[in-house]
């Protein structure tokens, strides 16, 4: 089973840790030192933040993905229970963008510039740090805890839970 990254909106306080988190997990401390004019800052997972709730938005790194079966290149697959983007496959159709079904792929320029002189988009999505140490490393810096990583234990743990106060509350 696809591990995959929780929100607890009641603790979230939309600080945006998170996002750059993210950033610096994929790019390294060079983002500290480079012109922040002429940076794309691309988090891999998403705010959104309303007067009532706030809770980063991550890809649920589906058994089934919906954006790797309309992925028209190949640039998306699976690898050790990750859903992973090639970005030197990805042509930026925007098809995965469609058919996520929670909204956690986007489009993004790149630094690379096309023939024509536009820069390169490509589909940008939570890895949950694939290849980077101590990740996913929004889950660590969360100064809430409002984020957790979720395994399949996790997940047949909570199911347990649920299956015995359910048989508990068929008692009464």
């Amino acid at each position: 089973m696809n591990s995959f990254i929780k929100a607890n909106p009641i603790r979230c306080i939309g600080c945006r840790t998170c996002l750059i988190s993210c950033v610096v997990a994929h790019e390294g401390k060079r983002i500290f030192e480079i012109d922040p004019d002429a940076y794309n800052f691309n988090p891999r997972l998403f705010m959104v933040k309303t007067a009532r709730v706030s809770a980063p938005v991550h890809c649920r790194h589906c058994e089934n993905p919906a954006c790797k079966a309309s992925c028209t290149s190949g640039a998306i697959y699976v690898r050790d229970n990750v859903v992973l983007v090639d970005t030197k496959k990805c042509i930026g159709c925007k098809n995965c963008v469609i058919a996520c079904p929670f909204g956690a792929v986007e489009i993004v320029e790149t630094a690379e510039v096309q023939h024509d002189g536009s820069p390169r988009k490509i589909a940008n999505k939570c890895d949950l740090c694939a290849g980077v140490a101590d990740s996913p490393s929004c889950v660590k810096v969360c100064p809430t805890q409002a984020l957790a990583l979720v395994t399949e234990d996790d997940l047949s743990e909570s199911v347990a839970d649920k299956r015995r106060s359910a048989a508990v509350a068929a008692l009464v």
